[in-house]
């Protein structure tokens, strides 16, 4: 990949705190979230990232032009400012999960646009609705107001060092939200960022997350491009990323479970298990699984590695399956490579929710998902959900093989946690 110091605008309140001023991603929040945001302080960034509630299709151009009126407001009045030279963002997150402390390093720079599979290379797929809100916000305001996560493989970690070998004294600007320590510094300088571009010179990135927004900056960039408006120089051409060694310590990837209701009233995972010999079945109670429920990798993965874990309503007794007939994967997806038949949830969706459970299903047949047990077992208690599925963890080098073979993990496959913050620093495209 290609990467390109930038000189990104940042709230004038730095290094004091910006915790009132920076939220969550876009696409995680609600209209309450937004106003809670908004009350908190005004000037919060999601009074330009977020103009249209909920951000699933376009909304009226008006909004747009608002948001971008807004921004203008802030560079002039000095709430944002320009850094004086390039930078790189050396950006750091400290947070707590299941009981145990990480740090996670990473790197804001801007990185050549490229269609996907060149050096940019995604594990999931886009919807248009998201993509045409994005676009729109991004022809107003010529600015990209968060960054895309993405991760490369440097198992020297070489790159993040020379970063934060250069990151020294206070943070420029540093925070709190959601729990989470934000911290961010600017090194502007040209020796140390010409050797990290030579670094990741030949390094591909694979998207984590916000895919929608880089297909939103990729078309945006062609767009311009067939206009003969800019160069292929141009800083358009360049997207801003959040970039983190596959191997970094605070690099979590924690699985998304599923919350499965609208089945028929005769459903039971002993049913089930009657129905799918393709696995070995087990039932536990409650207390024969040690820890806490909210580190599925921790209690399932004494089942060993491919265990799912299954729950029901009005049920107090856990379950696991393991897929023991492998060629059952090969028969039921014969177009999809192998690695992605070895996922877990490929195993779960293509045998269990769209196989097995098809026999209960009704008209009301949903699934939804979360990344937090407890969220699951509280669905189950309320009637919301019938079922629900618990995963263990996926690696970043199984994302990392399912990409390079050119394929894409099913939906809700990965939660890179925590989600990057909006608002530590925002990327020019003019």
């Amino acid at each position: 990949m290609e990467i390109r110091a930038f000189r990104g605008w940042r709230y004038k309140a730095g290094a004091s705190d910006v915790s009132d001023y920076i939220a969550p991603p876009y696409d995680v929040l609600s209209s309450e979230d937004k106003r809670r945001l908004l009350t908190r302080k005004r000037e919060n960034i999601v009074a330009v990232d977020l103009p249209h509630c909920p951000p699933w299709d376009a909304g009226p151009d008006h909004l747009y032009a608002a948001a971008d009126q807004q921004l203008r407001r802030w560079t002039a009045q000095g709430v944002l400012i320009q850094e004086a030279a390039p930078a790189l963002y050396a950006y750091q997150q400290s947070y707590s999960w299941s009981g145990r402390r990480y740090v996670r390093r990473a790197m804001i720079c801007g990185v050549r646009a490229t269609h996907l599979g060149q050096d940019v290379l995604p594990h999931e797929q886009t919807r248009p609705g998201p993509k045409a809100d994005r676009l729109k916000l991004t022809q107003q305001t010529r600015m990209q107001l968060s960054p895309i996560f993405g991760f490369y493989n440097d198992p020297f970690d070489s790159a993040t060092e020379l970063l934060f070998s250069g990151a020294t004294g206070p943070p420029a600007v540093q925070g709190e939200l959601g729990g989470i320590e934000e911290k961010l510094w600017a090194v502007t300088d040209a020796e140390v960022i010409e050797r990290i571009a030579e670094v990741l010179g030949d390094v591909p990135v694979f998207l984590a997350d916000g895919h929608h927004r880089y297909m939103t900056a990729l078309n945006y960039r062609d767009e311009l491009l067939a206009a003969g408006v800019i160069d292929e120089d141009h800083e358009a051409n360049f997207v801003m990323f959040a970039l983190v060694a596959r191997d970094d310590p605070g690099l979590l990837i924690i699985p998304t479970h599923r919350m499965i209701g609208g089945l028929a009233g005769d459903f039971s995972i002993a049913k089930l298990a009657e129905v799918a010999p393709q696995f070995a079945w087990s039932t536990h109670a409650r207390h024969e699984i040690p820890g806490d429920l909210h580190d599925s990798d921790a209690w399932l993965g004494r089942f060993g590695s491919g265990a799912i874990g299954f729950v029901e309503a009005g049920s107090d007794d856990m379950w696991t399956a393991r897929l023991t007939d492998q060629d059952a994967m090969r028969q039921a997806a014969p177009e999809q490579i192998d690695a992605w038949r070895g996922l877990d949830v490929a195993v779960l969706h293509t045998l269990i929710v769209e196989g097995a459970v098809s026999r209960w299903r009704t008209g009301e047949f949903t699934v939804k998902y979360t990344p937090h047990v407890s969220e699951l077992i509280e669905a189950l208690g309320s009637g919301e959900a019938q079922l629900g599925a618990i995963l263990q963890g996926i690696d970043a080098a199984a994302i990392e093989a399912v990409a390079r073979a050119g394929a894409v993990m099913p939906a809700k496959t990965t939660f890179f946690y925590p989600k990057l913050a909006t608002g530590m620093v925002l990327k020019p495209l003019q």
